[in-house]
């Protein structure tokens, strides 16, 4: 019962962080926030899901390891548009113009 009550939470909580990821559009720096929610929520899920299949949980560190790396790219990519642009709003980027 506990698990299938874990289950339901974190369901609620990726569904949240999807919500906030489309509603929240105007800098760049809350969608990469809202990523990252979203990420921790999914590897809760996961996590709940190997425990309660009694599997290993190698599956959630390299899964772990790599939302560690987009974190890290979605930052390097905020600094560089930073750079380019002076803001991080959304709306200002322009695809065409580099």
């Amino acid at each position: 019962m506990l698990t299938i009550l874990n289950w339901f939470l974190s369901s609620i909580l990726f569904i949240m962080g999807v919500f906030t990821f489309v509603s929240n559009r105007k800098h760049l720096l809350s969608m990469l926030l809202s990523l990252e929610y979203i990420v921790l929520s999914l590897f809760l899920l996961l996590f709940i899901y190997l425990n309660m299949l009694n599997f290993e949980f190698f599956f959630s560190m390299m899964f772990l390891t790599f939302s560690v790396c987009e974190g890290a790219l979605g930052l390097s990519i905020l600094v560089s548009m930073i750079r380019t642009h002076g803001n991080d709003y959304f709306q200002s980027f322009n695809i065409l113009q580099c």
